[in-house]
């Protein structure tokens, strides 16, 4: 439905822009293929206003014109609809160059390659002093996972999912029914934010646990999606960052340096361990079981216990 749509928002802009003049209604309708297989009047006449929407809502100027004989036209007139040329001065050009180095998957990486490409072929040559300068910084952003592509594509669409997901306390995965938001790279792992159909509430999925194939189900979202700032700060909720207390660790010494970055106060009790006070938050423990037996939980309870439990359902699976 989405690329439909995108193919039909070109396909309105191209007719537009090209006719040299105003182009009624019905001229539109008998030249673009998708208003075509419109059945009723009424039906184009609401596609064609959304359509006509979408593309000022994108920037696209179009006019309202009225001939002599009172018939409506539109047109898109090429002067203004023309971007202006292409200036980037050194540092900008620079930060481009950096932020198409961050994708290493082929596919984002190929899309990334040719922007640069068309923006030098318009004219944006990087000095060599300038290559020399950025040169050492080599930027990524780690989306190994497979569920990675389809899940940004169903964020982009808006398209809801379906997908096996496998809690870290749990034995066996089970399927989850989201209307994905945004994905949000943070401490080097991927999240998903969105709504949990099932169980009607905003959820967080760690692409790492997901399971099997994400599947794209037919229909609109549900409920409204929230700003960026929104989601972000759900991601950081779920993953730990904000903290609502301390919690006490027992660390094997030269272990765990992420934790130790993270410590308010660090102690040795033995040759062989440290204690540590950090942040608690939510996900705390999942972040904890991941080290294994170079940690021992001594407090609060509540944080023992779930790493305990993480741990077992790990050994069981």
């Amino acid at each position: 439905m989405a690329i439909a749509k995108a193919e039909r928002l070109m396909n309105l802009a191209l007719c537009l822009l090209g006719s040299g003049r105003p182009l009624s209604k019905r001229e539109l309708r008998t030249s673009i293929e998708a208003y075509m297989e419109v059945g009723s009047e009424d039906a184009f006449n609401r596609m064609f206003e959304r359509d006509k929407d979408d593309l000022r809502e994108l920037g696209m100027v179009i006019e309202t014109v009225e001939s002599l004989e009172g018939e409506i036209g539109y047109v898109a007139r090429r002067d203004r609809n023309r971007l202006p040329p292409v200036a980037l001065d050194a540092e900008e050009a620079a930060a481009l160059v950096l932020a198409a180095r961050v994708w290493q998957q082929a596919r984002l990486a190929g899309a990334a390659s040719g922007a640069l490409q068309k923006l030098r072929a318009a004219g944006m040559p990087l000095a060599e002093e300038e290559r020399e300068t950025y040169a050492a910084l080599e930027p990524r952003v780690p989306a190994g996972e497979a569920a990675f592509e389809p899940l940004m594509i169903a964020c982009r669409d808006r398209r809801p999912v379906t997908f096996d997901y496998r809690k870290s306390n749990a034995v066996r995965p089970e399927t989850r029914q989201v209307e994905p938001w945004a994905l949000e790279c943070w401490r080097g792992h991927w999240y998903l934010a969105g709504f949990d159909r099932d169980r009607g509430a905003e959820r967080v999925f760690r692409l790492s646990r997901i399971t099997g194939r994400v599947r794209s189900r037919a229909g609109a979202f549900t409920v409204p999606v929230p700003g960026q700032v929104a989601v972000r700060e759900s991601v950081e909720r779920f993953a730990g960052e904000n903290a609502t207390a301390q919690a006490r660790i027992r660390l094997r010494t030269g272990s765990g340096y992420p934790l130790r970055a993270r410590a308010t106060s660090t102690a040795r009790h033995d040759a062989e361990w440290d204690e540590l006070e950090i942040p608690y938050g939510h996900g705390l423990d999942a972040w904890l079981a991941e080290f294994g037996p170079d940690v021992i939980v001594l407090g609060p309870a509540e944080l023992r216990a779930d790493v305990m439990e993480r741990l077992r359902a790990v050994a069981k699976g």
